[in-house]
């Protein structure tokens, strides 16, 4: 579709975020008539929507069910779930419904950027900043993008252009991407996650699934997570486009996977009894066993793309990991101290804690739904002791008592400020030298904090905090 057929159309945007103020600005200079709705009514949107109206949006805050006279097109911000009221009034009428990365897709020029596409429960943003990287290391134009970083929109209609875009995509934003045909794409993991949103785990996987229609290259999964293959034999892709394994073990032809402390590739080598070797375990950082995981994918995407293995190697030195991932923040009396704040489902707590051989657990928040025995169960018998807080600590609690009754636990029903760090210096009473206090919730953040960021810098300030009481007792 080309800008051109946007000229005078009638387009609603629903959702005030970063997304669909992206919507409504490329719709606005694309000679669209754009009326965005909110249900929200505050500070923020009615700063964000002055900005907007200056520039020649209608806002509507506050009325957000209700389908603006003469819509023509929805585009969605990709938080809001299908059963909207707004959607519903949409389907009535007759209007399609589609979310800012099917808006973005569509308007790709002649020549655009090819989509590399990144998805699954947990690591899409560390595997997606990786393959930026190695995208970069080649010499290519490229961004991280979609769910991460700059707004898809806008990178789509940058100019000069990009080579190719590294892109991140949810499960939300997928549903909401019918036309979407990445040149390669991977689903790096499937566990229960948001299934408020989506209603089931088969609808979720789903969505998840839709991210291999129509590859031209390849399609990646994890050949430890055997659901992540079957969706794509499920998938309709283009004639020639392969099924691409990794594993952390020696890989099969036709997969990456790891020898002797190397990642390498028997995929794209050229011949099948070939591996080619693209990087050393020590060049992933942090070298976690899910981390590999997600440099292989990246790489894998990288490979299908063409990149040469050194290509691969640079762009993983080069990679800095974002904040809160598993990242060591301190080490107090021979304790280490590990953020992974954004271990925000029990799929990405089972990883964090399998990192680590001895563990005090700091874990609770919103559990979204979700519950913890198989989590507990698996992580027994490393857990030294558990700290817990947040709203839903006593389902994490309940699961404790029944697969690690014997491990110590203390429930702290401190919310204020201070929550944190009596979190900590509790974590400290419980750790012994070599023991790592591992802050890998398990659950989402919101119910004492902003965000997981928020919540992982109160941790690391907590940690700060002991640090410096113990060299002033020692003292």
């Amino acid at each position: 579709m080309s800008g051109t057929e946007f000229a005078g159309r009638r387009v609603t945007v629903a959702g005030l975020g970063v997304s669909g103020g992206s919507a409504a600005r490329a719709l606005l200079g694309l000679g669209a008539e754009v009326t965005l709705v909110d249900g929200g009514d505050g500070e923020r949107q009615r700063r964000q929507a002055a900005e907007l109206t200056a520039a020649g949006v209608e806002v509507r805050l506050g009325e957000g069910d209700t389908l603006p006279k003469g819509t023509e097109l929805v585009v969605t911000s990709p938080g809001w779930p299908p059963e909207h009221p707004l959607f519903a009034a949409a389907a009535a009428a007759g209007v399609e419904v589609w979310g800012d990365v099917e808006l973005a897709w569509r308007l790709r020029g002649p020549g655009a950027a090819p989509w590399l596409a990144v998805t699954g429960t947990n690591g899409k943003t560390t595997t997606t900043g990786m393959l930026a990287a190695m995208l970069t290391a080649a010499g290519l134009r490229t961004a991280a993008v979609g769910n991460i970083g700059t707004p898809l929109l806008d990178v789509v209609l940058a100019d000069p252009p990009y080579d190719v875009l590294a892109v991140e995509l949810s499960s939300y934003q997928l549903h909401w991407a019918p036309s979407l045909r990445p040149h390669s794409a991977t689903v790096l993991n499937l566990a229960p996650d948001h299934l408020d949103w989506h209603g089931s785990m088969a609808a979720y996987a789903a969505d998840k699934g839709r991210i291999y229609q129509g590859n031209e290259v390849a399609c990646v999964y994890n050949v430890a997570d055997p659901a992540t293959e079957e969706l794509v034999r499920a998938a309709d892709v283009v004639e020639g486009c392969r099924a691409v394994g990794f594993t952390l073990g020696p890989p099969a032809p036709g997969q990456l996977g790891v020898v002797e402390g190397l990642l390498v590739d028997r995929a794209f080598a050229g011949r099948r009894d070939v591996a080619v070797e693209l990087a050393a375990v020590e060049d992933v950082r942090p070298p976690a066993p899910h981390n590999v995981a997600n440099a292989l994918a990246a790489a894998a995407l990288a490979r299908a793309y063409g990149l040469a293995p050194e290509a691969v190697r640079d762009g993983l030195r080069a990679f800095t990991p974002d904040p809160h991932r598993i990242a060591t923040v301190g080490e107090v009396a021979g304790v280490g101290y590990v953020d992974d704040s954004k271990a925000t489902n029990t799929h990405a707590a089972a990883a964090s804690l399998g990192s680590y051989p001895s563990v005090v657990w700091l874990a609770g928040g919103l559990a979204k739904g979700a519950t913890f025995d198989e989590l507990v169960a698996a992580a027994a018998d490393r857990l030294r002791g558990v700290v817990l807080i947040g709203r839903d600590r006593g389902l994490i609690a309940e699961a404790l008592a029944r697969h690690a009754p014997d491990v110590p636990v203390v429930d702290l029903e401190q919310t204020d400020t201070g929550a944190m760090a009596a979190a900590v210096r509790a974590a400290a009473r419980l750790a012994s030298p070599g023991d790592t206090v591992l802050l890998a919730p398990a659950c989402a953040s919101m119910d004492m904090f902003t965000n997981y960021h928020v919540r992982g810098d109160a941790f690391a300030a907590a940690v700060g905090q002991l640090a410096t009481e113990r060299e002033d007792h020692e003292q």
